[in-house]
């Protein structure tokens, strides 16, 4: 991982992180998704999500293991996630295609709207208002640290851990690129399952730059290895 790709990282779990803490300050009520509840009163907070724990550890051991066994090659990963159900589409500039309706490379989730129609137009999925699921890279290198974040969030959303739906990553892209205000306005569902989607982002930041310190650590014990003939561990 170069020192660009290490600021932007650096910068994608503070941002995160700001959003959780903002975030946290508006909640007042109780919330259930599938795998957890919250419960809020004056000065208290209580989350119920022991499920979602249990599956997060879940999600990230199984990962670990598949990005392991996949030696973190981006295309065995995409080959993976495609024998599972999941469309893997590859396309001439994509990021470009992408930015036109504010989605990213990557895991594109449920869309609906004219949204679903473009994303089901441009990887030839349909014609409907509604899309499912889907893994748009462009063709060409695919950075293997930027791959390991995607496919920890595909993988999430496959063990159905909250966070994923329509409306919630609605509002995480809009929180992204706004300010405090739009807190004002959501619900408790609406303001609980945002939290939950920065929460999915953050573990698989997290999750990525483990993987490029642990890469980063064994390159330097082999180069002192090649340059002295062993190394202090």
């Amino acid at each position: 991982m170069n020192m660009f790709q290490k600021i932007i990282y650096f910068f994608l779990q503070m941002q995160e992180r700001a959003l959780s803490k903002k975030l946290s300050r508006h909640l007042k009520a109780s919330s259930t998704n599938s795998t957890s509840k919250t419960v809020l009163s004056t000065g208290v907070t209580m989350t119920l999500n022991a499920e979602t724990e249990k599956n997060k550890e879940l999600v990230k051991k199984n990962v670990s293991d598949i990005v392991k066994s996949c030696n973190n090659d981006p295309d065995k990963l995409l080959a993976f996630i495609e024998s599972k159900g999941t469309k893997v589409v590859k396309l001439d500039n994509a990021d470009k295609l992408l930015a036109a309706i504010k989605e990213e490379e990557g895991l594109v989730t449920e869309l609906k709207g004219i949204e679903a129609f473009y994303i089901n137009l441009i990887t030839n999925s349909g014609f409907s208002f509604k899309s499912k699921p889907i893994f748009i890279m462009r063709n060409g290198n695919i950075d293997p640290y930027y791959m390991a974040h995607q496919f920890y969030k595909w993988y999430a959303l496959e063990m159905k851990l909250p966070g994923f739906d329509f409306i919630s990553q609605k509002l995480f892209k809009i929180y992204l690129n706004s300010d405090e205000a739009i807190l004002s306005n959501l619900n408790l569902d609406e303001m609980t399952g945002l939290k939950e989607a920065i929460n999915r982002d953050q573990e698989a930041t997290d999750f990525a730059l483990e993987i490029a310190k642990s890469k980063e650590g064994s390159k330097k014990v082999l180069d002192k290895m090649k340059n002295d003939g062993g190394a202090n561990i």
